[in-house]
């Protein structure tokens, strides 16, 4: 993944010269921190697109339900019935592009798996160096090398957990046999459940450690 600081400065992440001076794990540490905003922001595109999506999903299925509730002696009846193909086959076009969203969002996972091992390797390569477990020299400001792990695997692990969700809803959707149901999938599509704030937080507190926000 690209690191130039033209794709960090539109969503306000600083790009000052003392941190593009860092090198070695600090430089490492601090290009993974920007890797992980950038996740987050597509993560985030994905899922208001992916949630628009559902919506048409539940809308399609709506209006189904609301035509076989047409009686079949009324004039309606036949034009209901050359509705329905073209229905089953939107609502089909819909299913699958939620499915290509959630085959996206698996993408967006596994880079965070590798952002994560990356933070544990630096940590073990800083623990052997120094002779500290945690690797006890701050790179930054304040985070030992063991702290910026340790936030990778909990923004991971959110992120892992809502994946696991999404895939769920993007196979059930479709089939909700009621209304109430399908708002329920859609409003925890909407709400990311999985995600506490606590993760966004990290991100914010791992920029700011790492120099890509003012202190």
């Amino acid at each position: 993944m690209s690191h130039d600081a033209s794709l960090w400065e539109p969503a306000g992440i600083s790009s000052n010269r003392k941190c593009h001076a860092v090198t070695g794990s600090a430089r490492k540490v601090r290009d993974n921190a920007a890797d992980w905003h950038n996740l987050m922001l597509r993560w985030d595109k994905l899922s208001q697109d992916g949630f628009d999506v559902a919506t048409n999903i539940v809308n399609i299925k709506r209006s189904q339900r609301e035509q076989l509730l047409v009686p079949e002696a009324s004039s309606s009846s036949s034009s209901s019935a050359t509705l329905q193909p073209s229905g089953a086959a939107e609502l089909q076009a819909q299913c699958l592009k939620l499915l290509d969203m959630v085959e996206k969002m698996t993408a967006i996972v596994a880079k965070m798996e590798r952002l994560a091992a990356s933070q544990q390797a630096l940590r073990e390569l800083e623990e052997l160096r120094s002779g500290s477990a945690g690797g006890a020299a701050p790179l930054f400001h304040s985070w030992t090398t063991k702290q910026f792990e340790d936030a990778s695997r909990l923004m991971l692990a959110a992120f892992s957990e809502e994946l696991k969700l999404r895939r769920v809803i993007s196979q059930e959707l479709a089939h909700a046999t009621t209304s109430d149901l399908s708002m329920v999938y859609l409003s925890c599509w909407l709400h990311q459940p999985c995600i506490p704030a606590q993760s966004r937080i990290t991100l914010e507190a791992l920029l700011l450690e790492t120099g890509h926000r003012p202190l």
